[in-house]
């Protein structure tokens, strides 16, 4: 995917790190995270707000995989979303974290935060994918779409990977007769 150019600045930005801004007259301009934040602090008089961009970092899994994640962070009033994430290409996928936090809090503390939420995540597998199992019977993951099926069924993310429902149905059948739990969470809270 291409890069496109902030409609404040004009800057060349990745698509992920690119918000569609409305305004009171119904008008859109795609806008960098940067820009929208300053616009944001500015509307609501969050002038202490700390707009950054913060470099990527890579991390190990528990099998020794590396990931590397990504960051957006995004003034939302008098919040603040700090976003991680994989990329395929440009896009979003794989591994993804958030964390919502006051906008006056410092960045690095919660830069801090996200990356122990993100280091227990990857501490753990759910799921077996050489043998197609399900692992100590809890699977933690993200539902998605899934382009195949058209809406129709979702696609889920476990371990930062792509598992379709039908994939996911057929691991369950090995734990047929048993009880299960279905919890859905916020993408900021903990599982």
């Amino acid at each position: 995917m291409a890069h496109a150019r902030c409609e404040q600045c004009g800057n060349l930005t990745p698509p992920w790190d690119t918000i569609h801004c409305g305004s009171d007259d119904g008008s859109y301009q795609l806008l960098c995270t940067l820009c929208f934040n300053a616009r944001i602090a500015e509307s609501t008089g969050a002038t202490d707000f700390e707009n950054v961009r913060l470099d990527p970092i890579r991390m190990n899994d528990c099998s020794g995989e590396s990931h590397q994640f990504h960051f957006q962070v995004r003034l939302l009033g008098d919040r603040v979303a700090m976003d991680a994430f994989e990329l395929r290409g440009d896009i979003p996928a794989g591994y993804r974290f958030q964390l919502i936090g006051e906008y006056d809090d410092d960045v690095l503390v919660l830069l801090g935060r996200l990356v122990e939420k993100i280091r227990r995540a990857l501490s753990v597998r759910h799921i077996d994918f050489r043998e197609r199992q399900i692992i100590d019977s809890t699977v933690r993951g993200r539902i998605e779409w899934d382009e195949s099926q058209d809406g129709h069924l979702p696609l889920v993310v476990v371990d930062g990977k792509e598992v379709s429902w039908n994939d996911l149905g057929r691991m369950l059948m090995s734990m047929e007769g048993w009880q299960f739990r279905l919890d859905i969470a916020d993408p900021s809270d903990e599982l």
